[in-house]
């Protein structure tokens, strides 16, 4: 059960000559994914602009994982386009449970893994990027872990692992799945934080989340996905009773509690999300 509270209407003063607005720095156009010919997104269109940080919400099963995937280009539309900005490197985080956190390897290690392709098959590392890894480290605050073995690190630190490894990458744009799913608390908060440095060195954000409180609160904009594109706008646009209701349907209810309005999903239940 997850719940979150009214946001007040901010007043805006508008400025005389406001700043020029970013390009896209990754847009989409009537995207459509299937799997065994059913759609799992369809007609999906929207930009992300440059410095940007953009949450996706929506239930399970509601192709959240499918649209970050394709987008990294890790599946192939049946239809529709996705065009990322001249020279923008996309970086991706998976889900915490798609990863075999058995496998021998360091944290080192597999933040170099996300080298492999500039290296090339045959070349090992030089020293550039092995420079490149201990910067990715540093900046997420695991150097002193780097020769830990991954299954060993708990999960927020397993989570800091693979942003580094997409650091590395000189990543411009930063696609986490699920990134807060099954931590707690004080780990969500600390990974945030993270997430808040990095965006403050001019990193684009967007991840998928059930978090709706962090969501609404500490995103620039939030995309309401089942399987189409419900909304997509500045958190006050998207927190409507009806965009939520239309979201979550029979799994979606209110509360007047006078000063706030609390919203209640049930959506606790993973069916192949």
């Amino acid at each position: 059960m997850v719940s979150i509270k009214h946001i007040p209407s901010i007043t805006r003063t508008p400025l005389l000559h406001p700043p020029p607005t970013p390009p896209p720095i990754l847009e989409t156009r009537g995207l459509t994914v299937s799997y065994n010919h059913e759609p799992a997104v369809e007609d999906i269109s929207f930009a992300v602009r440059a410095g940007e940080r953009v949450a996706i919400i929506g239930p399970n099963g509601a192709g959240k994982s499918t649209l970050i995937k394709t987008v990294m280009g890790l599946l192939r539309p049946r239809a529709g386009t996705v065009t990322l900005a001249d020279g923008a490197r996309p970086g991706y985080v998976p889900q915490h449970e798609n990863v075999d956190w058995s496998f021998p390897v360091t944290v080192r290690d597999v933040v170099m893994m996300g080298l492999v392709r500039q290296m090339g098959l045959f070349r090992g590392p030089g020293r550039a990027h092995w420079q490149a890894v201990e910067r990715a480290l540093e900046r997420v605050e695991m150097a002193d872990l780097a020769e830990r073995p991954i299954g060993d690190l708990s999960g927020g630190q397993r989570r800091r692992a693979f942003i580094a490894r997409a650091l590395a990458q000189d990543a411009q744009i930063l696609l986490l799945d699920e990134p807060f799913s099954g931590v707690d608390a004080s780990v969500q908060a600390s990974l945030m934080n993270t997430l808040d440095a990095l965006h403050r060195d001019g990193l684009t954000i967007l991840l998928s989340t059930h978090d709706l409180n962090l969501a609404f609160s500490r995103f620039d904009r939030v995309m309401a996905l089942n399987r189409r594109l419900i909304a997509y706008g500045v958190p006050a646009e998207i927190y409507h009773p009806q965009t939520l209701a239309a979201l979550y349907g029979g799994r979606f209810a209110t509360w007047d509690a006078g000063t706030q309005t609390m919203v209640f999903v049930d959506d606790h239940v993973c069916d192949g999300c």
